[in-house]
Order: structure tokens, then C-alpha cells, then sequence
């Protein structure tokens, strides 16, 4: 999945400073810091590798079933989808009853929803077991960033989360690998048994190892205040557009990789292993936002979403070939191209918010995997209707609206550097 586009709260890298006898904040060297990297690891992985458990299963889920890939789709979409939904409440009562808690309830009902999912008698089950997991999910993103300001140095910071950040990554690539393989042995269902003993074997994992919160002050929940900090962000003009690429670059990159299996299968009547392991390419997204950060430094915020854009566009048009080298090249393209364009605006979301950066964040999420279920579902109902080019032609659609955006932004900043003498 993509991903670390999470909420992180107003306080981040505030670590609590210590004082003689107090506990100090994790640092590298510290005895607790590898341990809690490895925990957050293992959380990562598990979470995003049930999140994404039956995306390279759908056209086996079609076949099992007999429906169409829209159909099918809703087995993703339901699961992301509730996890946009859940995400901000959800990171609100982290607030009031700590990180660890929250991150430990979350992981459990996620796991064991994961190990009823292969027992789901039809898609109406299925769809609605997706629906609870992605729920449970929305938990462990923006509780363990917290955990994380709250817990280590600001100096080893952003260590720490390009740790979890990489779990995140490694999980969404490995939960679609393990299910592939093992769907090509032993049945689909085997394949969602699979990831979900590679989820407990991870939560146990997490549970064991992760240091108990030090500095986590419980803080008493105030609706109100919480529904005042987003309405704001939701009126900052900014924000919003932030929020708008970031859902359409996941519209882009849910639809291809919702369909690419069924583009796989029939086109080229590929084993359901070699179609899981396509998701490989998702290295090349985390190479590619791991160097977002030297590319705005070279042509700044906007000439990096431009190249992102171009990218992932020439992705889309090259995957149109019928060679699968060429489709092979072409999903590169666009993961490289979603990746970076990804990152620039999820890093720019705490830049802009000049207060509640937990909720600014957490509205991000949401979006962005929202962006993911509205993908996922219209890119199969378009490959259903219409084939690859329909597909391609939604992914078009969404970049078109990136790029309308971001020169909207461009304008409105040129005008406000000019002043009131443009008014």
C-alpha cells in the first residue's frame, strides 16, 4: 500500500523531554528502540497485508463465485473504505485510552476477522467480514505515529517511522505474494488462511515486543472540539486540495492494480502465483517515494507532482500494449509515478496545517482511501463493461483532475504573491 500517510499528532517530534531520574525518550542506541522498531515492523506488516489480502485473489473470488469483477472488487473496496471512514474517530479515542491499547485491539479483531474470512460461505459475507477488518485496521495507522512522537527522540524520528512505513510496504507486497502462491496450490481460500497466520504470527510478534508507553498523557474526549479542528481543515482551501490529489492518485492506482489481475489472467491465462507476484513492482514505489524528498528539493512541491503525474501517465498508455514486457513496464511506471506523487502530498498535509495536524492528517487518510475503494471498484466495473481501455481511460480521467488541481494551486499562489493589486 502505499503508504506513510498517517496521523500524526500536533506534538510531533515534541518527545517529552527528560529530566534527572525521569525516563528519557528512545534513541537508536537505546535498549527499547530496536525492540520497538521490530514490534511497529511486524504491526505494519500484518495490518497491510490483511488490508490487501484478496486483491490478487479476485479473479479466483469471480470464478469461485461466479461474478463479475465489480463484484468481486467490493472484497477490496469494502475493506479500505471502512478504513477511511474510522480512521479519525478512531484516532480520536487513541487520545483518551492510549496507543498501545488501541493498537492491540485493533491488530486482534483485525487478525481474527482474518482467520474467519476464508470461511465465508458467499460474497455477501465475505464482502461484509472485509468491511469489519478494514474497520479494525483504521486503529493501528495513526496510534502507532503517535506512539512513535510520543516515544522517541525527534532526532531519530523519522528513522523510526521509515521503519514502519517500510512494514506498511513490505506487508501490502507480501500479503498479495503469500495469498498468490498459496491460491495457486491449494484454492483461494488457502490463500486468505495464509496471510492470515502470517498476521497473528506478526500481532504476537508485535505484542511481545513493543515497550510500554512512557510519556502517553490520557487526554479527555471533547467531540466538539475535535468536530471544530476538522471542519476547519475542511474549509482551508489548501488542505482540500491536498486531499483531492491524494484520493485521485489512489482512484489511479486502486483501479490498475484491481484490474491488473484479470487483465493477467485473460489476456495472457497466467497462474494465479505469477499474478501475485507482480506486486513486486511495489518496490519500485518504495524506491521511488524514499527519493521524493530530493526531487522537491530540486524542482519544489508542484514540478514534482507534474513529474509524478507524467509518469504515472506514460505508465497508463503503455500498459494499452498488448505485450506483456510492455505491461510489465508500464505498471513500473505508474507505481513510481503514484509513489512520489503520493508522497509530495501527504508530506505536505503537516506542512499546511497550522493546527491539529493529527486530524489533518487523519482527513488525508481518509480521502486517500476512499480514493482506493472508488478506484478499485469503478476501474473493475470499467474493465467488466468495456476492457483495459476503459480502465486506462478512468486512470486518465483521475490524473487529468490531479493536474487541473495542482495548476488551480499554482494560480492561487502566483495571486497571492501579487497581492491585492490583482484583486
Amino acid at each position: 500500500m502505499p503508504p506513510a500517510h498517517t496521523g500524526a499528532p500536533s506534538t510531533l517530534g515534541a518527545s517529552t523531554p527528560s529530566s534527572p531520574g525521569s525516563p528519557a525518550p528512545l534513541d537508536p542506541g537505546a535498549p527499547g528502540y530496536r525492540r520497538m522498531s521490530f514490534a511497529l515492523f511486524a504491526a505494519g506488516l500484518a495490518a497491510f497485508a490483511l488490508l490487501y489480502s484478496t486483491q490478487a485473489l479476485l479473479p479466483a473470488v469471480s470464478a469461485s463465485f461466479g461474478v463479475t469483477a465489480g463484484q468481486a472488487s467490493w472484497t477490496v473496496s469494502a475493506a479500505t473504505g471502512a478504513l477511511a471512514l474510522f480512521v479519525l474517530p478512531l484516532s480520536a479515542l487513541s487520545e483518551r485510552f492510549g496507543r498501545t491499547r488501541m493498537m492491540t485491539a485493533s491488530l486482534a479483531v483485525a487478525v481474527g476477522v482474518g482467520l474467519l474470512v476464508p470461511f465465508a460461505p458467499n460474497l455477501e459475507w465475505l464482502v461484509a467480514l472485509r468491511a469489519v477488518q478494514g474497520a479494525a485496521l483504521a486503529g493501528l495507522p495513526a496510534s502507532a505515529m503517535a506512539y512513535l512522537a510520543e516515544e522517541v527522540r525527534p532526532r531519530a524520528l523519522v528513522g523510526a517511522i521509515g521503519l514502519f512505513v517500510a512494514g506498511n510496504s513490505v506487508g501490502g507486497m507480501s500479503g498479495r505474494l503469500v495469498t498468490g502462491w498459496a491460491a495457486q496450490l491449494w484454492g483461494w481460500r488457502a490463500g486468505l488462511a495464509a496471510v492470515g497466520v502470517l498476521a497473528l504470527a506478526c500481532a504476537v510478534v508485535f505484542r511481545l515486543l513493543l515497550p510500554r508507553a512512557r510519556f502517553f498523557s490520557p487526554a479527555s474526549l471533547d467531540p466538539r472540539a475535535v468536530g471544530r479542528t476538522v471542519a476547519g481543515h475542511l474549509r482551508d482551501p489548501l488542505l482540500l486540495r491536498l486531499y483531492g490529489i491524494g484520493a485521485l492518485f489512489m482512484t489511479v492506482f486502486g483501479a490498475v492494480y484491481t484490474v491488473i489481475g484479470y487483465r493477467l489472467v485473460d489476456g495472457f491465462s497466467l497462474p494465479q502465483g505469477v499474478v501475485g507476484s507482480v506486486f513486486l513492482v511495489y518496490l519500485v514505489g518504495t524506491a521511488s517515494s524514499a527519493a521524493a524528498g530530493q526531487l522537491v528539493a530540486r524542482t519544489g512541491r508542484r514540478g514534482a507532482l507534474y513529474l509524478a503525474v507524467s509518469t504515472t501517465t506514460a505508465g497508463l498508455l503503455l500498459s494499452l500494449s498488448d505485450a506483456l514486457a510492455a505491461i510489465l513496464a508500464g505498471l513500473v511506471l505508474i507505481t513510481a509515478g503514484f509513489f512520489a506523487g503520493h508522497a509530495v502530498a501527504s508530506s505536505s498535509v503537516s506542512r499546511a496545517a497550522k493546527t491539529g495536524r493529527a486530524q489533518a492528517s487523519a482527513l488525508y487518510q481518509s480521502a486517500y482511501y476512499l480514493g482506493s475503494s472508488a478506484g478499485g471498484t469503478l476501474g473493475a466495473m470499467a474493465y467488466h463493461a468495456a476492457g483495459w481501455g476503459a480502465t486506462v481511460a478512468l486512470g486518465l480521467g483521475a490524473v487529468l483532475g490531479v493536474v487541473s488541481i495542482t495548476l488551480y494551486g499554482s494560480r492561487v499562489a502566483r495571486l497571492e504573491r501579487l497581492g491585492p493589486r490583482t484583486a
